[in-house]
């Protein structure tokens, strides 16, 4: 999946700080669960595409750590990006 740039803009701008915002953890954690959204659907339809369910283990452990240091620094940024329903992340 190839998201447009104009695509990465509104997700920083929704969910960092603004539209350039690429380097926060929660606009990265974003992007990330989209990617993951993407990927699970592809493989439900192709259950045999090893290359992709290891990609997709890969992004969840990457967003799993990007979780585990915003519960470490800050702790409301932790919350407030788990309560975003849209984005499918449980505690």
């Amino acid at each position: 999946m190839h998201l447009s740039a104009e695509q990465k803009q509104e997700i920083f701008e929704k969910y960092g700080e603004g539209k350039n915002d690429t380097g926060s953890a929660e606009s990265q954690i974003a992007l990330f669960s989209i990617r993951i959204k993407h990927l699970t659907e592809h493989l439900k339809a192709n259950h045999k595409d090893f290359a992709t369910a290891r990609a997709l283990k890969a992004l969840v452990g990457q967003r799993r750590s990007l979780l585990d240091y915003l519960k470490r620094k800050d702790i409301n940024r932790y919350r407030a990006i788990i309560a975003k329903k849209e984005l499918g992340i449980r505690k």
